[in-house]
Order: C-alpha cells, then sequence, then structure tokens
C-alpha cells in the first residue's frame, strides 16, 4: 500500500484556508497513487484555537465544514483531525474518511500538559477501549477507540501526546497484535534537537509494538508563538522508511511511500541513530519560517527594526534576511512574493517576470534551500526584497559609540535594509529639563542612574513606532530570554514591538549562533558585532557599560535560571549545584549571583507579563503565557535567599 502524511501550514478557525490547503494534500496524494493518507492533528480548525474549543459552535462549525471534504475521498482514504463535543465536553479526534464517507472517529486518549501545552483545559481525555455515537442531521458514526480496515490493512490511532506515555499504557500497547499499522496525526511543536526525540519514538513503537508507524505533523508557525516543524515519519519494525526535510516554506508537504505489508520485514536489532542535530540551522529555518507565517498571517506588510548594532538586534535583522533568502530558494521569487502577501503584481512582474501561481508540489524541496547559495542575480534580488520587507534605524546618543554605528550600518548595508540615523539627544534632553524643573534639582548619574538610562530607550521608542505605522509594519523588539529573566530591559523602550522573535533563546547562545552565522551563512559584516563585548549603551562611554559588568556572566545566569526554572530548584540547590560546577568560582560571589538572579526575577515577573509574543525556540522559556507561570506579586524569595 502506498501510505502518506502530509505536513500543512493552518491557521486557527480560518476555514477557508485551511479547508484549501486539505484539498490540496488530497489532490496532491491521488495524483501520487496514495492509498492513506495522515494529515495532522486538529488541522481542521489549527491546533491553537484555544478557549473557543470550549465553546459549542466551534466542534459544531468543524463537523459541519468535514462535510465538504467528504467528496474529495474518492478513492483514498484519508484522516483529518478536529474536535468533537459530546455532552459539553471536548474530544480531541480523528475523522478516517473513504469513499465520500465518514468511517469514525479516534479519540486522544492522554492529553499534553506540560511546557507549552494546556490540552486538559479544552479537551477530555477518551478512556481506553470505549467508544459512543457521534450524530450530524441524521448520520451516526462511532467515536472513541477504534480500529480501522482500509484495503486489507488494519490500522489504529495514537494521537501525539499518546505516543509520548510510557510503552505499558499508551494506546499501541493495546494494538500490538491487533493491527499492521498504527497512525499519528500531531501538533507537536519545535523545540531544538527535538526530531532527535521524535525520530527515536516513531522508530521504537514501530519496533518494539511489530508495525508500520506512520506520523505526521503541523507546519509552521500556525498561531503566533508555537512553530511545527512538519515533520513526516514512517518506520517499521525499526527500519525507517520516510523522512522528509522539516520547515518547508511550502503549505502542503505531502510524502509517501511504498509499504509491502503482505511481507514479513525482520524486525531490527538497534535504532539506527540520526546525525547530531545542528541546532543553529535548526534555529535559523524555525525563526526564518515563524516570521515569514507571522508577516503574512497578520497581513502586515514588511518589519522596523531599532538596529542598535548589538547581538540581539543584529540577529532579529539577520532573521529576515534569512527569511528572504530560505524562502526564495525553496519556493522560487515569484511565488515566495506572492506568498507574502504584500507585494503587489506589478513587483512581482519586476522582480520575477510574469508568472502563475506555482503548486506547492512543483516548487523546489527544502533541501535545495538548506545545501545551495543563491547565484549572484538571486543574491541580488534577495537584497531588493529584503529592503521592501526591513525597515532599520540607528538611534544614536552621546553615550552610543562608533562601533555600534559601524556594526548597524554596515550589516544594514549588507543585507540590503532600508537604513536610517538618527539622534535622540534633544528629545532626552527635553525630558530631563521638564523633569529637572518640576523637581526643582538637577539629574545625575550619581543619584539618578536608572533614570537616566531608562529615558534613552523609551525616548526610542516614539520614532521607531511612527515608522512602524506608517509603513504598517510589524515592530520588532530584540529583548533575548537571559534579559527577560532579570528584567534587564526597559518597559515601553527597547521592549516595545509587535513581536519578540529571540526572546525564547539566551543570550550566549545568541553570541553563538552569531560565531556561526558569519561563516556558515556568510554574513561577513557579523564581525564588527561578534567583536563587541555586549552592552546597553546607557551610561556615558567613559563607564566602559558592559551588560556582564551588570548583571553576572552570561553563561552563569543561564545556568542559575535553567536550574530554578527547567529543574525546578530552590535557590540553596541551585547554590549547592554551582558550587560544585564552578569550583575556580569564589562562593561568595557565587552566592551573589543567586541572590541577584533571584531577586531580579522575582520583581520583573510583571516585564514578562508584557512582552511582545515570543517564538517558542529552546526546550523551554519564561514567557507566562506559552511555559512559566509566575506570581507578579511574591514573597520575592525572602527567606530562601535569608537562608543562604
Amino acid at each position: 500500500m502506498r501510505i502518506a502524511g502530509a505536513a500543512i501550514n493552518q491557521i486557527p478557525f480560518d476555514w477557508t484556508h485551511n479547508l484549501r490547503t486539505i484539498r490540496e494534500a488530497i489532490e496532491q496524494a491521488k495524483a501520487s497513487g496514495v492509498e492513506l493518507l495522515c494529515l495532522p492533528e486538529l488541522c481542521l480548525t489549527g491546533y491553537g484555537c484555544e478557549d473557543l474549543f470550549l465553546s459549542d459552535w466551534l466542534p459544531q462549525s468543524a463537523l459541519e465544514h468535514l462535510q465538504q471534504v467528504r467528496p474529495w475521498t474518492d478513492g483514498i482514504c484519508v484522516v483529518i483531525g478536529l474536535p468533537v463535543r459530546l455532552n459539553h465536553r471536548t474530544y480531541n479526534t480523528a475523522a478516517v474518511l473513504r469513499d465520500g464517507q465518514i468511517l469514525g472517529f479516534a479519540a486522544k486518549q492522554f492529553l499534553a500538559n506540560d511546557g507549552v501545552h494546556y490540552e486538559p483545559r479544552f479537551f477530555h481525555p477518551w478512556p481506553a477501549s470505549e467508544t459512543t455515537t457521534v450524530q450530524w442531521e441524521g448520520e451516526e458514526w462511532t467515536l472513541g477507540d477504534m480500529i480501522f480496515e482500509h484495503k486489507g490493512v488494519k490500522f489504529g490511532f495514537e494521537i501525539c501526546e499518546d505516543a509520548w506515555r510510557p510503552d505499558d499504557v499508551r494506546p499501541a500497547c493495546r494494538l500490538k497484535g491487533r493491527v499492521d499499522m498504527i497512525v499519528n496525526p500531531s501538533a507537536s511543536h519545535f523545540a531544538m534537537s527535538k526530531t532527535d526525540l521524535r525520530y527515536k519514538l516513531v522508530l521504537n513503537a514501530s519496533r518494539n509494538f511489530n508495525c508500520t508507524y506512520l506520523y505526521a505533523n503541523l507546519l509552521g508557525n500556525e498561531a503566533g508563538r508555537i512553530i511545527y516543524d512538519g515533520e513526516i515519519l514512517v518506520a517499521r519494525n525499526g527500519h525507517l522508511l520516510l523522512r522528509n526535510q522539516l520547515m518547508s516554506f511550502k503549505e502542503v508537504d505531502m510524502e509517501c511511500v511504498d509499504v509491502d505489508f503482505a511481507t514479513e520485514q525482520a524486525r531490527a536489532e538497534e535504532i539506527q541513530p540520526l546525525p547530531t542535530p545542528d541546532e543553529y540551522r535548526e534555529l535559523n529555518q524555525a525563526l526564518s519560517l515563524a516570521l515569514f507565517d507571522y508577516l503574512r498571517k497578520a497581513r502586515s506588510r514588511g518589519f522596523v527594526l531599532s538596529l542598535s548594532g548589538g547581538a540581539d538586534s543584529v540577529m532579529c535583522a539577520v532573521a529576515v534576511a534569512e527569511l528572504v533568502r530560505l524562502g526564495t530558494a525553496e519556493l522560487g521569487t515569484a511565488e515566495f512574493m506572492r506568498r507574502a502577501g504584500c507585494f503587489t503584481a506589478d513587483d512581482i512582474e519586476q522582480l520575477a517576470g510574469p508568472v502563475a501561481p506555482v503548486p506547492d508540489q512543483n516548487a523546489p524541496g527544502p533541501k535545495d534551500a538548506s545545501h545551495s547559495e543563491p547565484d549572484q542575480e538571486q543574491a541580488r534580488v534577495n537584497q531588493i526584497l529584503t529592503g521592501r520587507l526591513l525597515t532599520c534605524a540607528y538611534q544614536g546618543t552621546v553615550n552610543s559609540s562608533d562601533d555600534t554605528f559601524n556594526s548597524a550600518k554596515e550589516l544594514a548595508d549588507s543585507i540590503g535594509a532600508v537604513f536610517y540615523n538618527w539622534t535622540i539627544d534633544d528629545e532626552v534632553t527635553g525630558y530631563v529639563g521638564k523633569i529637572e524643573h518640576a523637581l526643582g534639582r538637577e539629574l545625575t548619574w550619581k543619584t539618578d542612574d536608572l533614570t537616566l538610562q531608562n529615558i534613552q530607550a523609551r525616548v526610542r521608542a516614539p520614532a521607531i513606532w511612527m515608522l512602524a505605522n506608517i509603513q504598517n509594519a510589524l515592530l520588532i523588539t530584540t529583548s533575548n530570554r537571559s534579559e527577560a529573566s532579570v528584567g534587564y530591559c526597559t518597559m515601553d523602550g527597547d521592549t516595545a514591538g509587535s513581536i519578540s522573535p529571540i526572546a525564547g533563546v539566551d543570550k550566549a547562545f545568541v553570541k553563538d549562533w552569531l560565531r556561526w552565522a558569519e561563516t556558515a551563512l556568510n554574513y561577513p559584516a557579523l564581525r564588527h558585532v561578534n567583536a563587541l563585548q555586549p552592552t546597553a549603551e546607557l551610561r556615558p562611554l567613559e563607564d566602559k557599560q558592559t551588560d556582564e559588568r551588570d548583571l553576572m556572566p552570561y553563561p552563569l545566569l543561564n545556568r542559575i535560571e535553567r536550574l530554578a526554572f527547567y529543574d525546578r530548584l530552590s535557590p540553596r540547590q541551585v547554590f549547592s549545584v554551582l558550587k560544585g560546577e564552578e569550583s575556580a568560582t569564589d562562593p561568595e560571589l557565587l552566592k551573589t549571583y543567586v541572590k541577584r538572579f533571584y531577586s531580579l526575577w522575582s520583581r520583573n515577573q510583571w516585564k514578562r507579563e508584557r512582552f511582545a509574543p515570543a517564538f517558542h525556540l529552546d526546550d523551554y522559556n519564561v514567557d507566562p503565557r506559552s511555559w512559566l507561570r509566575f506570581p507578579i506579586l511574591s514573597g520575592g524569595y525572602t527567606e530562601e535567599l535569608n537562608g543562604l
């Protein structure tokens, strides 16, 4: 049997879009002779509908829209994910359709309730071995823990989280020996190196449960924060039969393989390991795709960035340039521009020539985007496109250095971004003068250090917002995870923006990534920022301000953060671990850093609550709206820190 998975890029309750991609996936599968096609979890509604899953109308509307899919399934068996609501409870299901008929609904038995997932808020788990019925306009179908058959091949289901449970409780343990194949429609979020875990999960399942295992994940930035890599895996008895290229810019990535179910395949003695994932390249692809989807789904016309020349803003600028490079390499210039939604027909004809929309199946594959460099003409076009999509401004003060200006200017010029340069000293002086007059005293660095730093960051916000408004563009804010943890940022200043792309990664990773990108991605202009110590440049230049002098070494800050909130250790436990790991560091200094981290963390939760939407990129983040909740007001670890 020729079986397939299709990774599709959906939008929450955008019925027109979601049905179009579902139909396109089915048509591609039919054209390729596929007999059974698995589409991702909740692909009809989108996975990220949040509390709308608790309504009566959304699941009802999903069931109604499912009827439109029925005639498209003539001659093929298709799995489609959607919510079903029964007796005021919503269930996460996979509908099986064939020849215009609905054969039934498999229901998810285990719900994800950690990290970025809050499924028990929306859904009820389905009890093992039980079934019920679903009714719609006089028709009735079975829903629950089911086994299906297609052309003599029996198959059952695990839906995403079902497969991540222990082997003795997951649905597969009850399907072993009863089915030939397990089908897994998933909405498994991206995190660096997670593909390695997924690969082992699928291959081990096929080996341990003596079956063919078909896995299909969602694709792209669906709802704003969470990215899906579009992974498709097929394994049989521990042998890999199919694995696709991840992070495609296509809206539909359909991949198929032939499986001879009539012939036994020997069980693999061991699982063949994948090469170690390249996290720098993974992040580059995820960030590029996430920004592209955010741009077009927000119906925006580009990005605006306050480009300081420092590591964070420079990484954001490179991410937009990479969005263009990877997108045009995979889709072609014309289709990339059409998909972006912010170019006119004249723009497209001018840069790419007259062209009809390119169906996804005819577009170059993502392998081309990952492993080839653009030729000179394409590089020139990419610079033009980057200039249309990215506008940067260097907003200097008397405290800004030539080093950061040169870093910002050369990078912007090298990627083709529009670059403005202005100073904000007059605005800063105006605000300082007003407050000095009101208070009847002079503001000085000795008595008003933070105030004088913050006003510079805040004064930068109105003009850059104004530029974004004029261009109907998304304003990028550049905070990273390390700054978010300790509140090393100015509210309504450097935190102002529509989207915070790198808030999910730490500062040490940002610095390492830029060093990698300078050579691996061929951005020689990054040599400037890679030679600089990270600095806010808000104090007088003679102070030689650096981030790490203000805070602590970034690798140590990140280690404390991970121990505190990923490993969930107490301050005393964190200090104990650090003493063992940092034997060359004075224990009293370590104690100072631990106290500083927890104190700054506790008093700055209100800032994290107000950050612009951020992408989930690592195995954890500090965004209270996706991964880590913490009280705005608290005891601030007073007793715990005093105990040190």
